[in-house]
């Protein structure tokens, strides 16, 4: 454990995030996502939902700002009805640690798919809720 640092984030996370630069994107992905067919890398995080996480990475996260899209989200397949709740949950997570959290992308299943397997590293979760995976861009950390 350390000071000041979530035990929600094991060593292997707070790893990937340290070693991630500018540009490079992670998925938080719900239990329902293939991320073993997606990507090579992949760390678990079993148990835990993607708000709790989110509350965890964000004290140690930049966002990109000079991207559209440095959030972004999976969008409901045409006849699915989205649950306004994750996207709100996740929001109001990032927002305790953001000044001004940047819109969210939603973007098609496969195009969600594509950028999955293009992302630094995978965290499959133990969220349940639909459509509850999300892209994190990060951006660069300022100096202080």
């Amino acid at each position: 454990m350390l000071k000041g640092i979530s035990p929600l984030l094991s060593p292997e996370l707070l790893a990937e995030l340290y070693r991630m630069g500018h540009g490079d994107e992670i998925v938080l992905a719900d239990a329902h996502f293939p991320g073993d067919t997606m990507n090579d890398f992949v760390i678990r995080a079993d148990g835990l939902k993607i708000a709790d996480l989110l509350d965890a990475i964000m004290p140690l996260f930049v966002l990109d700002q000079y991207v559209d899209d440095p959030v972004v989200m999976m969008a409901c397949v045409p006849g699915d009805t989205p649950d306004p709740a994750v996207e709100a949950d996740y929001r109001a997570a990032m927002a305790k640690h953001v000044t001004a959290v940047p819109d969210t992308t939603f973007i098609d299943r496969f195009a969600f798919y594509e950028r999955a397997k293009n992302a630094f590293v995978v965290v499959l979760t133990g969220e349940t809720r639909k459509y509850g995976n999300i892209i994190l861009k990060k951006g660069v950390v300022p100096l202080s």
